[in-house]
């Protein structure tokens, strides 16, 4: 489809030059030798681009500017103007126009304006489609679950996300952290910013400051040109700290230190720079239990906990599991080109009596798993895994790698042997599986469906020797 221009200028001779040469270039045009005869074409015409003499005679050229603006904001503008006007069509610039050329304009150098002019404007149209997809995967509705307890979740996610405040997101591997964090800064203020997202376990402890503040060149060995730090970057938006409870007490004096007086020192520098930026940090540890045990700063616990949000594990919501279930079987029929209709009722008890320790993302991985090796039209209990089939034949619910039962009005003996019994439960089962993969332990993790570093934690936890 040709690109439509609308030539706006009192000089006939004008018109008609400019109207040869951009039809020459494939472009569709009109034209207009008035301000109010170009606001009424424009209605009807809707010009991409619009070239605007200064120099009218029923109106300034300002005002038509500012009309087009009201009426056609996707429109470029770009002024031509006499030598004696270039302080106005500046001026012009300033208030939205693309660019202005000075009369006697060169035609190569008008085409190549329009060109570029187009060009921005396909970008911009192209940011404004990612920006809704964005918002449309992030939007509270992709969270899935009716449970009472998920209704709690979306009503303080809400409250927050409204709120410029830092929060603390808890919950276990596996229960969406980030996928709720991204949903707040997509639906809050800040949602034109950028989210940043940081991994404070995967960084190294030598280089944990340079990351999160950026470094001077020459600031160490390896700085062979300057860094900008994660802060930084997510200036006017959202930096996401997961795995807070990761970072060494070292680290978190530098964090603590940013979060009070909101500006960074970059490594090797000394100018301070400024950062406004939204924090939300999450964690699978009880950070109330960490600070008693002197792992993690008191300060920064208050410091981050300002709105706290509690992500309930999926062992605990199972009505939410025939929603979650077909949610993810709708999401990679198109994937895996499978005309896969939906899962068995069979099926579906087994999903609820399993435990989940790898929550959300283990459900996710399973029926991932199931699609793919299912050649049926419905998924059925024969396609789930034999550890989700083995482990809830007995009618029981099962254990799971992570079960904490609940506390009953028997008291602290009964919670207590309860408790013995679901590690020594885990013990045995993590220690069956690692003999059965030769002691992989990344083969090991995906079988038991959770990360590698949950299994590590759980094994020193358990005192499972290697």
């Amino acid at each position: 489809m040709k690109n439509k221009v609308l030539v706006l200028d009192d000089e006939r001779n004008i018109r008609d030059i400019f109207t040869l040469l951009l039809q020459e270039n494939n472009y569709l045009v009109e034209t207009a030798a008035s301000g109010s005869e170009a606001l009424e074409k424009a209605k009807t015409f809707a010009p991409d681009v619009l070239l605007l003499d200064m120099n009218l005679p029923d109106m300034a050229g300002m005002e038509v500017l500012s009309r087009i603006q009201r009426y056609l904001p996707k429109c470029r503008i770009l002024i031509i103007t006499a030598f004696g006007t270039i302080r106005n069509a500046v001026e012009a610039t300033k208030l939205g126009a693309y660019a202005y050329l000075e009369k006697p304009v060169d035609n190569d150098e008008l085409l190549l304006m329009i060109s570029r002019a187009l060009e921005v404007k396909k970008l911009e149209a192209e940011v404004e489609v990612l920006k809704t997809e964005l918002t449309s995967r992030y939007s509270f509705a992709n969270i899935v679950g009716t449970s009472a307890k998920m209704n709690s979740v979306f009503q303080m996610m809400h409250r927050v996300a409204r709120v410029d405040g830092t929060i603390l997101i808890t919950g276990e591997s596996g229960t969406g952290k980030e996928l709720v964090a991204r949903a707040i800064h997509f639906n809050g203020p800040r949602k034109d910013g950028p989210f940043v997202v940081v991994n404070c376990g995967a960084i190294p402890r030598d280089l944990i400051e340079s990351e999160f503040f950026g470094h001077s060149k020459g600031a160490f060995t390896d700085a062979k040109s300057e860094k900008t730090g994660k802060f930084e970057l997510a200036h006017k938006g959202t930096i996401f700290l997961d795995e807070v409870a990761e970072l060494s007490l070292a680290a978190q004096v530098k964090l603590l230190r940013a979060l009070g007086e909101r500006e960074i020192v970059k490594v090797g520098g000394t100018k301070t720079v400024p950062v406004d930026v939204r924090v939300i940090a999450a964690t699978n540890k009880k950070l109330e239990e960490e600070v008693k045990r002197g792992n993690f700063r008191e300060d920064l616990f208050f410091r981050l906990a300002v709105l706290s949000l509690h992500l309930p594990p999926l062992r605990e919501r199972p009505e939410d599991i025939p929603l979650l279930s077909e949610h993810f079987l709708k999401k990679y029929r198109g994937e895996l080109k499978k005309e896969i209709e939906g899962i068995s009722e069979k099926a579906l008890e087994h999903l609820r009596r399993y435990a989940w320790p790898g929550n959300v993302r283990e459900l996710e991985n399973v029926l991932y798993e199931s699609m793919v090796l299912s050649d049926d039209l419905r998924l059925d209990e024969k396609n789930l895994p034999p550890r989700i089939r083995a482990r809830c034949s007995e009618g029981e619910p099962d254990s799971g790698l992570s079960y904490e039962p609940e506390t009953s009005a028997a008291g602290g003996a009964l919670k207590r042997a309860a408790q013995q019994a679901a590690e020594q439960a885990e013990k045995s089962l993590i220690e069956k599986v690692l003999m059965e993969a030769n002691g992989n332990k990344t083969l090991a993790a995906k079988v038991l469906g959770v990360s590698r570093k949950t299994l590590f934690n759980k094994m020193k936890t358990l005192r499972i020797r290697d």
